[in-house]
């Protein structure tokens, strides 16, 4: 069978879209011969971020910019007194709109600050070049600027030919700037010193990071991106965030980026909007130009100059700052004109539909060409919402190349659960059914709250099971009721979401312990505070309180899964599911899965079918050191037993299920 006719095969309702997806597939390599001619390669193509901006060459300094509707163009800054001055005047070197200007080695130095001033017909503006590789804020003026990085000594990598060959993404969700407990903003170097050796520990495999590129407004959580080839200055120097990639790589950690290119921020000054004086240089011209609901710009992905731009922008941050891939923000937004919003995805026509920006689509699978192309090794995450097929299919078997795609509906169902049930009416054959409904054909990965279900105005898993007595009764010694529902119903909710996920687990940073509160960046609703863009360390490292339970129970949880290869085995196969009693149970990875949901009903000999053996419990989010009641004796074995009826070959496991717990057995022997 070839290639893709494996994507048919495995859903053949899209044997009725194969003319769309045939013509999608002819829309990428027609794109790619565009761009490369036939006489180079993608990588090659996607070489700007080498051309222009600013370089130093050959013992003089070379600075090119595009903007074709310029008229005149200067380089202005502290060597200029921030006027134009004939000698920093660019000259246009093409009739594509390119502008070039030689510099002597004397006239810029290591941190001096600059900008560009473009003429354009009827009027000018100041803009940070396009290609800034570092942009600085003055934290009097609170004005940004471009400046040099010349360093007189180059990074030297102590990994350089690290290699992400993983097969299971355990993925730590983090935010440089909150990741400290102090009221500011954290940094790189901090990070290093005090973060990663936590995520080290705590098992995780793979550190995903957000807001990297620089962003103007701290608050935007960094996806409102004014300098897409600039590291966030708010966190340190380009060295320092090199540093901390190379420290995860020394313990084996990937590092991920969270990359936005589904917008722009429509800032004049600072982004590219407006960059030449025309709305539609790097954007659609028009309302279709707005990203109304974010106050942002969308690119036009059919401009040969905007893909060139944005794929230079992945191989630049795989090639200069050794991240080992990038989950994708903001999908669903870029790949429909309606972007998403307040649409539900029911019917296939919505993935097929005059609606879909074609242009977008194949601007990502020429993304994730170009990516694994420069490293093979490297790995690349869809965020979309929509379910749009064949994302997270290889592209030789007509899909756009993407290794993973998230679960995005597995979050939204627990808070949907949470928010609007007590779990005393949780349907467990639903919740069986949400964990496992995705498309058999692409890897995804699971998780059950994201910094999307952190943020102000949402509540956290923790927080929405506790509520505020979370502040007051999380001592040890503290016998709450609410608390103790929480703390086990936090784990039964991550270990079946792990157990069940397709291939891969994502927590953010701080849940994995039941971190208390949402995150409210500094804004002038909340006095711009501090106090909620951190996280409480000091929570999880008090034995007194059970939160460093909850964060053992997590360790645990992820060392097993890693022990038993539970998320590169095949899809769970469930062995019985009763509601009424809450109960679910499932096999997986050669180990049997058990969880009573029940609020008050403990069950004594609880039998359901199993394959014949035995079976020693080697995991129990009832135990003591998680936080639960120790109800359960460790390491205990069950044999199966016979059905007595007539001629019956069926095996019954019979155990004992307390209220509120999860267990993991794992098969020894036949009997």
């Amino acid at each position: 069978m070839a290639n893709e006719e494996r994507f048919y095969s495995n859903d053949p309702f899209l044997n009725l879209y194969r003319d769309s997806l045939e013509k999608r597939a002819k829309n990428i390599i027609d794109k790619e011969f565009l761009l490369t001619k036939g006489n180079k390669t993608l990588a090659d193509f996607a070489s700007g971020h080498n051309y222009f901006g600013l370089h130093f060459l050959n013992n003089q300094w070379i600075f090119r910019e595009w903007a074709p509707n310029a008229d005149r163009m200067f380089l202005i800054g502290e060597f200029t007194g921030w006027q134009e001055k004939d000698k920093y005047a660019l000259n246009k070197i093409s009739d594509s709109g390119v502008w070039e200007i030689a510099l002597s080695e004397e006239e810029l130095k290591h941190k001096d600050l600059y900008r560009l001033r473009i003429h354009w017909p009827g009027d000018k503006g100041d803009r940070i070049p396009s290609y800034a590789t570092r942009v600085v804020q003055d934290p009097r003026t609170l004005i940004f600027n471009a400046q040099i990085w010349f360093p007189p000594f180059s990074y030297k990598w102590r990994l350089p030919d690290f290699k992400c060959f993983i097969e299971a993404p355990f993925i730590y969700e983090a935010h440089i700037g909150m990741a400290q407990e102090e009221d500011k903003i954290g940094t790189f170097r901090e990070f290093t010193d005090k973060i990663l050796p936590r995520i080290i520990s705590s098992g995780y495999n793979i550190l995903q990071l957000m807001a990297i590129q620089e962003h103007p407004y701290y608050g935007s959580f960094g996806y409102q991106v004014s300098n897409f080839f600039a590291p966030s200055s708010r966190f340190g120097s380009p060295e320092d965030l090199k540093e901390l990639i190379d420290s995860a790589h020394s313990a084996g950690i990937a590092v991920l980026m969270d990359i936005i290119h589904s917008h722009a921020v429509s800032n004049e000054v600072e982004g590219l909007s407006r960059f030449d004086g025309t709305l539609y240089q790097y954007f659609h011209d028009g309302p279709r130009g707005i990203h109304s609901a974010w106050d942002s710009r969308c690119f036009d992905y059919n401009k040969p100059e905007v893909l060139g731009f944005l794929l230079s922008n992945c191989r630049h941050w795989l090639e200069e700052y050794h991240f080992d891939g990038f989950r994708f923000d903001g999908i669903t937004s870029m790949l429909y004109l309606h972007h998403g919003l307040g649409k539900v995805f029911t019917s296939y026509e919505n993935y097929f539909s005059n609606d879909v920006d074609e242009d977008a689509l194949t601007y990502l699978a020429l993304a994730n060409k170009l990516i694994h192309d420069i490293r093979p090794d490297a790995v690349t995450i869809a965020e979309d919402i929509s379910g749009m097929p064949g994302l997270a299919v290889s592209i030789s078997q007509g899909g756009f190349g993407f290794d993973y795609r998230f679960s995005m509906g597995i979050p939204d169902f627990w808070i949907r659960l949470v928010k609007d049930s007590y779990d005393e009416e949780w349907q467990t054959g639903y919740l069986w059914y949400e964990l496992n409904n995705r498309r058999i054909e692409e890897k995804s990965i699971s998780y059950c709250e994201s910094h999307d279900q952190a943020l102000v105005g949402d509540q956290s898993l923790i927080f929405r099971l506790i509520g505020v007595d979370i502040y007051d009764h999380m001592a040890i010694s503290d016998d709450n009721f609410r608390v103790d529902r929480g703390v086990a119903l936090h784990k039964l909710i991550r270990l079946i979401t792990l157990s069940t996920a397709g291939n891969g687990y994502l927590n953010f940073m701080g849940n994995e312990f039941g971190h208390p509160e949402w995150i409210d960046f500094p804004r002038e609703g909340n006095n711009w505070s501090y106090h909620y863009a951190r996280r409480q360390w000091h929570l999880v490292d008090d034995p007194l309180l059970k939160y460093h339970l909850l964060a053992n129970f997590d360790r645990d949880m992820i060392a097993l899964a890693k022990q038993f290869h539970i998320l590169e085995s095949s899809a769970p196969m469930l062995l019985y599911e009763n509601t009424y009693d809450k109960v679910i149970a499932f096999r997986r990875a050669g180990l049997l899965f058990a969880f009573n949901f029940h609020p008050t009903s403990s069950f004594t000999n609880y039998c359901f079918d199993a394959p014949p053996g035995t079976y020693r419990m080697i995991f129990d989010s009832d135990a003591l050191e998680y936080g639960g009641y120790g109800r359960l004796i460790p390491d205990h074995e069950h044999i199966t037993i016979n059905d007595e009826t007539k001629d019956s070959t069926r095996q019954f496991i019979s155990l004992y299920l307390p209220t509120r717990t999860g267990i993991v057995l794992k098969y020894s022997k036949k009997r």
